[in-house]
């Protein structure tokens, strides 16, 4: 199973983030399957690659360290493919969505660590 994991510290108000999130998933060709107040889940949407390929994004919210304006949080992005090379489809997806967090514009970027 592939993985690729990093956190996130972003300026953005908590009750603003999952609304965001939202659509950067969007934009990414996602959907979003399950959320909560501090947990989505979404999935790569089918068609583009085989169902094994698919890709799950996950956001932890870390509520506990959030301020007023700042916010951490963790992406998870998997899939079942074996990572038998280092550029498979769910490091592409993971780098796509990464980086469209890294630079959405509707918030400021203040650290990330990838794992």
């Amino acid at each position: 199973m592939a993985r690729y994991t990093c956190l996130l510290t972003v300026a953005v108000p908590l009750n603003q983030l999952r609304k965001q999130l939202i659509e950067i998933f969007k934009s990414c060709r996602f959907d979003i399957v399950y959320e909560t107040a501090d947990y989505m889940m979404a999935r790569e949407t089918p068609g583009q690659v085989v169902f094994a390929k698919l890709v799950t994004a996950e956001v932890l919210i870390d509520q506990t360290t959030a301020t007023e304006t700042a916010v951490r949080m963790s992406l998870v992005v998997k899939n079942e493919e074996l990572p038998l090379q280092t550029d498979n489809h769910c490091r592409q997806m993971f780098d796509l969505v990464h980086h469209t967090m890294a630079e959405y514009d509707r918030w400021q970027l203040l650290g990330r660590v990838i794992g």
